[in-house]
């Protein structure tokens, strides 16, 4: 290992002391001294190297609610880690002060630091959120390690545009994802906006992890008027029921105005209620509304019956109708949430359960 970094696992040599990154979709051909798309994978003598391997420019503990992941562990508390750099450029990242920094800069934390300070916040697992883990896979491969040693799940939050070989590096180590699409396929959206070829990529990839034992969750970001299309939505949603099967938890989030867009409004209730019908119409079971706290398209609902099984409010549960194998209290078909209500909540399941919210609304049954 060199001064500027730690041994990277994820290249290929190639002729002329250049290597070929194989973390993400990219493939980047890095010659010499130089860098990925990232700015944190660098070339070194022919020997790729990640620079911020223990350098986390962003840490803090979040309900997994905010990943979003609604049905993993509900009411769990993450350590979650974020490093600079990213393999997107996002137009509106509201993380750009680290995603887009081409200074190596954060604190210190090493995996086994990193695993110490989740234990001591009371967390159940580790994050990896902020900026795009895939560049960094090693490091959040060997916090996982230690995680999984202490008895902590991990996840991703990603933007999913990985390789077959990083969805390999993950296995047996990952737990469960959350893969953020920005739009949903529509024409030319992830060119423009994002300085990416196609979804493709992402498409693999979740169904990858989905194949590896991976519990995968997929948001959607909805930017209005360029990413917003009910037809490309449709088409993203009978992936995502015919990839990873219909009960996979699908959040359609609201977008609001940040870094170089600044222009657009946020995105409108109407519009996103319509999309979560479109997406329900598609025959995913459960749909769920992001970035609009106190909607009712916030909770789950029995998919057999319709009935409320968990009551949310943002990013905390405000009511639990489900028993103790996630089973629907009015009708015993099961709700498919890995994992029980974490401890700190179990005092909801006695809550009696609002009438008025015992079904989601017409429009989006």
């Amino acid at each position: 290992m060199s001064a500027a970094g730690h041994p990277a696992t994820l290249f290929e040599p190639l002729p002329g002391g250049k290597v070929r990154c194989t973390a993400c979709a990219r493939y980047c051909v890095i010659p010499e001294g130089s860098h990925g798309f990232c700015f944190v994978r660098k070339n070194h003598h022919g020997r790729l190297e990640l620079l911020t391997y223990g350098k986390a420019a962003a840490v803090q503990v979040d309900p997994i609610e905010k990943k979003p992941l609604s049905h993993f562990h509900p009411g769990s508390r993450v350590y979650s880690i974020g490093t600079v750099g990213c393999n997107w450029r996002c137009q509106y990242c509201q993380n750009a002060e680290i995603s887009q920094e081409r200074d190596i800069v954060g604190r210190s934390l090493s995996p086994q630091r990193a695993v110490d300070e989740a234990v001591s916040y009371g967390c159940h697992g580790v994050t990896f959120t902020y900026n795009e883990p895939t560049i960094f896979i090693e490091y959040a491969r060997d916090v996982m390690k230690e995680a999984r040693r202490r008895g902590l799940f991990a996840n991703f939050v990603t933007n999913g545009y990985m390789t077959p070989e990083a969805v390999s590096a993950l296995s047996g180590r990952l737990d469960a994802v959350s893969v953020d699409f920005k739009g949903s396929g529509e024409a030319g959206f992830l060119r423009k906006y994002i300085a990416a070829k196609d979804d493709v990529p992402i498409l693999r990839t979740m169904e990858g992890l989905k194949q590896g034992g991976v519990h995968v969750e997929v948001t959607n970001l909805i930017v209005p008027r360029v990413g917003d299309s009910i037809e490309a939505l449709r088409v993203l949603a009978g992936e995502v029921r015919d990839r990873l099967g219909r009960d996979t938890p699908f959040h359609l989030l609201r977008w609001h105005p940040d870094y170089k867009m600044m222009d657009l409004p946020m995105t409108p209730i109407e519009t996103l209620e319509r999309l979560h019908a479109a997406a329900r119409a598609e025959g995913l079971r459960y749909v769920y509304l992001g970035n609009v706290w106190g909607h009712p398209l916030e909770h789950t609902y029995c998919a057999e019956c319709g009935a409320l099984g968990v009551r949310r409010y943002g990013f905390t549960i405000q009511g639990w109708y489900l028993d103790s194998e996630n089973r629907c209290m009015a009708c015993g078909a099961r709700v498919p949430i890995v994992g029980r209500l974490s401890e700190s909540y179990l005092p909801m399941r006695a809550t009696p359960v609002d009438g008025s919210l015992a079904k989601p609304p017409d429009s989006q049954a």
